[in-house]
């Protein structure tokens, strides 16, 4: 009994044919030769469709090409003594080139995997560094403690990096991250100790502040109050539990202090405005004077000056163009006094009365002189008189 790539001899020995000739596969003595070489053909089809689903698997990607590779070789190094009666030169081919394929697939797989192995790493490198920047200077502390936490959730969606390479970085990130959170310890140690101090140093403000506001040395306190102020600014703040309820102490004893130097300043001004207005009543009867008594005048203005200065402080905005009122209607019945005085020595002065007599005689000549027409008589008449008129005072 034969076939195309096997026979049966008489004695039930199998053979299969190859390119390489004939070699014996087994022996049939179970039944009728046709019975014998379709099970060793059954073998052979086994084998082809095992080889078939390896390929198959491969090129859709289902299997695994190191895994398809190695059944692939085993198929491949069996294939010699194999028990089956089939076109085993193709199935070696198909083998060849199975083996093949599933080694590049293997090997692109490999370095896929290569490259995002390297990916992986870098994208925890800069996770790391980042997280060591943070650790270094950051300082924005929520905000970058939330971000050490985000990098954690970031770190564990990041696959495929080696065992040995992955605890490396880790420690890194660990220990960047306790460095941070040490950092971020001492700061808020520190600032709580500045915040102390600073609630200390503002109650002793407040001390102060509260002890001045009953002071009525207004400007030596107002002064007082301002430096406390700068004082306060520059203390720093204390913790936000007792920041607001100092400055409200703070505030109320300044507050204390310039309302009631407020209210004092406003007593003195409306004082002041009373004071002005009586100066101006002075000022408007020294104004009004009758001056063709000079003496009784000047007796009177010193009546009215004696008034005005008892009189007491005036706004300071008003003082000048007040006083310079006064001394405007003093300067009057000064000067009605010193026209008086000046008339009385010129009526009493005999060498006045001889020139004003002399300068009479001369404007007589002259009224004679121009009854006469003769201009030469008028020129010197009116020469002379001209004369006598320069010799007394005005």
């Amino acid at each position: 009994m034969s076939s195309e790539w096997g026979r049966i001899d008489a004695d039930g020995t199998v053979y299969v044919r190859t390119s390489e000739g004939e070699r014996v596969v087994g022996s049939w003595q179970a039944g009728d030769a046709e019975a014998g070489l379709a099970y060793y053909v059954r073998h052979y089809e086994d084998l082809e469709t095992e080889v078939t689903l390896l390929e198959q698997r491969l090129a859709s990607g289902a299997g695994d090409p190191g895994s398809t590779r190695t059944h692939a070789v085993e198929l491949h190094e069996q294939l010699p003594t194999a028990s089956a009666v089939g076109d085993l030169d193709a199935l070696d081919k198909r083998l060849t080139a199975l083996v093949e394929a599933a080694s590049e697939r293997a090997d692109a797989n490999a370095a896929v995997r290569a490259q995002a192995r390297a990916e992986a790493v870098a994208a925890k490198e800069r996770l790391a560094a980042e997280a060591e920047q943070i650790a270094e200077a950051g300082t924005a502390w929520k905000a970058s403690g939330d971000r050490l936490r985000a990098i954690v959730d970031e770190w564990k969606q990041i696959k495929g990096v080696d065992r040995k390479s992955d605890d490396v970085l880790w420690k890194r990130f660990a220990a960047a991250r306790d460095a941070f959170g040490k950092r971020r310890g001492q700061h808020f140690a520190t600032l709580d100790a500045e915040r102390g101090a600073a609630r200390q140093g503002k109650e002793k403000l407040i001390e102060r502040a509260e002890e001045l506001a009953q002071s009525s040395d207004w400007k030596e306190t107002a002064a007082a109050m301002r430096d406390l102020m700068t004082e306060w600014k520059a203390a720093g703040r204390a913790g936000r539990d007792v920041e607001d309820a100092l400055w409200t102490r703070f505030r109320a004893a300044q507050d204390s202090f310039f309302a009631r130097r407020s209210a004092t300043f406003a007593e003195r001004d409306a004082e002041q405005v009373d004071n002005q207005r009586a100066k101006e009543a002075i000022i408007a009867e020294a104004e009004a004077l009758d001056l063709r008594d000079p003496k009784a005048a000047q007796a009177t203005l010193r009546a009215l000056q004696s008034r005005y200065d008892g009189v007491g402080h005036i706004p300071r905005d008003a003082m000048r163009r007040t006083d310079e009122r006064m001394r405007a209607a003093e300067q009057r019945v000064r000067d009605a006094v010193d026209a008086e005085w000046k008339r009385g020595s010129i009526e009493s002065n005999p060498f006045l009365a001889e020139l004003r007599a002399r300068l009479v005689e001369a404007e007589a000549k002259l009224e004679r002189a121009k009854h006469s027409g003769d201009a030469a008589r008028i020129a010197k008449a009116e020469a002379e008189v001209a004369q006598r008129r320069s010799l007394i005072p005005d």
